[in-house]
């Protein structure tokens, strides 16, 4: 699974919302574009070294995560977030770019993560319980 190239948009917030029912956080730019990202998409594609290694090829295919919720968000000086999620991962700042480019292409890289997970032979749940 290609990770997500790290984009200059320039883009900043205007609307950040954490939806904890639905696991989604929408958040909004100046250019009037409104994302709404679920907290799966958004850990499975988590800019952290855990999931995007230290190199090229060094990627690794985050699984199991359907269930998954945010917990907190924690801004990080006039540029990013730090998402704290219930299964303990709070690692990786998301830049205000990383997740404009996220919401930009979103239904491209979620069949990325889809494509990815048939290839590896593993199943997702697709109406897991909370644990």
């Amino acid at each position: 699974m290609q990770q997500p190239p790290r984009t200059d948009t320039g883009r900043s917030p205007t609307e950040i919302r954490l939806h904890r029912r639905s696991a989604v956080l929408e958040i909004a730019f100046d250019d009037d574009s409104r994302f709404h990202l679920p907290a799966e998409y958004l850990r499975v594609y988590s800019p952290s070294a855990e999931v995007r290694g230290h190199g090229p090829g060094q990627e690794q295919l985050v699984v199991g995560k359907e269930s998954v919720g945010i917990t907190r968000i924690e801004p990080v000086g006039n540029y990013a977030l730090r998402l704290v999620f219930d299964d303990g991962h709070d690692s990786g700042l998301y830049s205000f770019d990383l997740l404009y480019d996220l919401g930009a292409h979103q239904a491209r890289y979620w069949q990325d993560y889809l494509d990815a997970l048939a290839r590896a032979g593993i199943e997702r749940r697709t109406n897991p319980a909370k644990e």
